[in-house]
C-alpha cells in the first residue's frame, strides 16, 4: 500500500542502529481542516509561532507536529493529508524543541531590497522548487540539524525526500507512489 511505503521511506536513516525522528510541519492555511484534525486527533503539536497568538492567527499557522512510525494517528495523516499539500516532513536526531527552533529562522526572509516577508517554506509546492535552487552555504543553514526534508510531488503522485550530504551535495530519492488511492 502506497501508505506503508512512505512511511517505509520516512523512517529510513543513514544510522542504521536508530532510525531518528519525523516530524510534520503542517500549515493551517493551506486547509482550514488541518488545525481541526490535530486538536480531534489529541496528538502533540507546536505553532511555529511564537508568544500569544489570537485565534485567527492560529487557525492558520504552521505546526510542528512529531510522528511516531507504528501510531494509527501517521497513517491518518498521510490518508488525509497527501495529495492535499498540508505540510511537509522532516527527519533530525533531536527533539521537538530543537527541530522548532531551528525552523523558526526560517519563517521570515529578506527580498533583494531588505524587506522582511514571510517564507512558507512548510508548503510542499514551495520546498519543491526551492531546495534544488539552494547554495551548499544555503543548503547547510537550512538542514542544520535535519537529515532530511520529504513531500508529496505534485499532484502527490510521488514522495521526493532530499538529504544534504557531506560532500555539499543535495541528492533527491523520488518514490513513486502509482497505486496511491484518494
Amino acid at each position: 500500500m502506497w501508505i506503508d511505503r512512505i512511511i517505509e521511506t520516512l523512517w529510513q536513516s543513514e544510522r542504521q542502529d536508530e532510525h531518528g525522528r519525523v516530524y510534520a510541519v503542517l500549515d493551517a492555511a493551506r486547509d482550514e481542516a488541518v488545525l481541526p484534525f490535530l486538536l480531534s486527533n489529541e496528538v502533540r503539536h507546536e505553532c511555529l509561532y511564537e508568544g500569544p497568538l489570537p485565534r485567527e492567527i492560529l487557525a492558520v499557522a504552521p505546526y510542528l507536529v512529531p510522528l511516531e512510525r507504528e501510531k494509527p494517528f501517521t497513517r491518518e495523516l498521510l490518508k488525509q493529508a497527501w495529495g492535499r499539500s498540508w505540510g511537509l516532513f522532516v527527519t533530525a536526531f533531536e527533539d521537538a524543541s530543537t527541530v522548532r527552533r531551528h525552523l523558526r529562522h526560517f519563517l521570515k526572509v529578506k527580498d533583494e531590497q531588505g524587506k522582511r516577508l514571510y517564507f512558507r517554506f512548510y508548503d510542499p509546492r514551495v520546498m519543491r522548487v526551492f531546495l534544488p535552487t539552494c547554495t551548499p552555504y544555503e543548503l547547510k543553514a537550512l538542514f542544520g540539524p535535519l537529515g532530511s526534508w520529504s513531500m508529496e510531488g505534485p499532484e502527490g503522485a510521488t514522495l521526493m525526500r532530499y538529504e544534504f550530504q557531506p560532500t555539499s551535495k543535495l541528492t533527491l530519492q523520488k518514490l513513486e507512489l502509482t497505486s496511491r488511492k484518494r
